[in-house]
């Protein structure tokens, strides 16, 4: 067992020194804050790169020994610790593997950051649709037989871009041949497992990309671990891809004031799966077995397991996710989306000793749902999902767009017409519009399902007034 922990040990050490600061940041160990107390209490700890507390760019003591544990723990070639979230990782992974005007094989459901990274890169993507997973009312994998047929259309490609496991925590039976496919033709792998930072706690999660063969996968430690928001990790494990080339691109990409709190809690996620036992998980799975069965004894609900046990799908009768997003909120209870079907609680990866309030929120729940039964449920009986091509490419590329001018039309006139804009629902993230591609039925169809639901968006768009940014014809 790893009980150490190098850098909050560190951390530890210089605090005890009572340390007097004539160095950034600023707040001076929080004494000039007017934050609440227990932020400036936290603020002791929130100091740069000095002297015991090593350099995270040029990592040679506590950063360096914590960062070989993590290595060691998940068997890779090297792993990292990123302060700038699994976006600068998907950023990083994707510079170091393709260079401008280069293919790259891409799901379409990807988070907006690989997205952006092609885009910044200046590759051409190759999009794949995945399957839809009815039981969870998502976009889920891709095939092997998509990923093949991609190929042999596009011989020439540099890499392969999955997302595993999808947010709603559906994994992918397809992805070790996918793997294995890719690596006989000498193509790496790269996955963004955001979602899967646990699965290395134990044997009973899906397994990590990384067993299956993949050449880089980033994690979001801070989603499912106890690591504070932005806390990332990023693994190598490959015979076509340089660590040091993708070292290269995080140094590049990284803040050069990276946050100690954030790397101090990448140390202490990672002890925290190398200590989680296996009487942690039967604790958890029984706890977790319990909270369902309680959740459905409440009229209307109907509760839907995945792959990850520590996603769980909550429906009620024919309220949409976006009411019981709401219904939940006034309750004080707070999920981590909705969408037209349900809303996705993320539940804590708990070990034995640990207290967790599932009575009380099941009462929450309880009143929540007899609350929401005064209103008309708008979920409809056809809830939409996108039929997409399997194997796509945008009608415009990144030069050609830049090249063009846009105009702001009513998105109900866009079909047919190029978006020069991107729109994505947050969360998930995932842009159901891309800068280049051709706004099809389909597509508008789907917004306007996200619209009445009064789903939130992000990206280059005027919803409010109806208007989409498109090319100028």
């Amino acid at each position: 067992m790893q009980e150490k922990r190098p850098l909050v040990e560190a951390l530890e050490k210089f605090h005890k020194n009572s340390p007097i600061s004539f160095h950034v940041p600023g707040h001076k160990n929080g004494l000039l804050s007017n934050l609440p107390e227990l932020i400036r209490d936290a603020m002791q700890y929130d100091l740069t790169e000095l002297n015991g507390l090593d350099d995270y760019h040029h990592p040679e003591k506590a950063i360096k020994e914590a960062e070989q544990l993590l290595t060691k723990l998940f068997n890779t070639d090297e792993s990292f610790f990123l302060v700038n979230g699994t976006t600068i990782g998907n950023l990083a992974m994707i510079y170091a593997t393709c260079q401008y005007g280069e293919q790259i094989i891409v799901q379409r459901n990807a988070h907006k950051s690989i997205f952006h990274a092609i885009e910044l890169v200046g590759a051409e993507p190759i999009f794949v649709s995945p399957k839809w997973d009815e039981q969870s009312k998502t976009a889920s994998y891709v095939s092997l037989e998509v990923i093949e047929e991609a190929i042999q259309q596009f011989p020439f490609v540099k890499a392969v871009v999955l997302t595993y496991p999808n947010y709603y925590g559906v994994s992918s039976p397809d992805l070790e041949n996918i793997i294995r496919l890719c690596h006989k033709l000498q193509m790496p792998v790269l996955v963004d497992e955001a979602h899967g930072a646990h699965f290395q706690s134990h044997k009973g999660f899906p397994k990590s990309a990384l067993l299956y063969g993949a050449d880089i996968v980033v994690q979001s430690a801070h989603k499912t671990l106890p690591a504070l928001t932005m806390g990332s990790f990023l693994h190598i494990r490959s015979q076509f891809i340089d660590s040091k080339k993708v070292n290269k691109y995080l140094r590049m990409l990284q803040s050069s004031s990276p946050s100690y709190l954030i790397l101090a809690s990448l140390d202490d996620a990672r002890s925290y799966v190398e200590r989680y036992s296996p009487m942690d998980f039967k604790q958890l799975m029984d706890r977790r077995e319990v909270f369902i069965q309680a959740l459905e004894t409440i009229p209307l609900i109907k509760v839907v397991q995945v792959d990850d046990h520590l996603k769980l799908l909550i429906r009620v009768g024919k309220y949409s996710g976006f009411q019981v997003q709401q219904a939940f909120e006034k309750q004080n209870i707070y999920v981590e989306l909705a969408d037209p079907h349900q809303v996705l609680l993320i539940l804590p990866l708990l070990k034995v000793e640990h207290e967790y309030a599932f009575a009380e929120i099941r009462k929450r729940i309880k009143h929540a749902v007899d609350n929401l039964k005064k209103e008309s449920p708008d979920l409809k009986n056809n809830v939409f999902h996108i039929e997409q091509k399997s194997i796509s490419t945008l009608q415009m590329s990144m030069e050609q767009l830049s090249e063009n001018q846009g105009e702001w039309i009513p998105y109900v006139r866009t079909i047919g017409r190029i978006a020069k804009g991107m729109i994505i629902p947050y969360p998930p993230g995932i842009p159901l519009i891309l800068p280049g591609e051709k706004i099809t039925v389909p597509i508008l169809t789907e917004l306007e399902e996200w619209i009445e639901k009064g789903a939130l968006f992000q990206g280059e768009h005027r919803l409010e007034e109806k208007l989409i940014y498109v090319v100028e014809e």
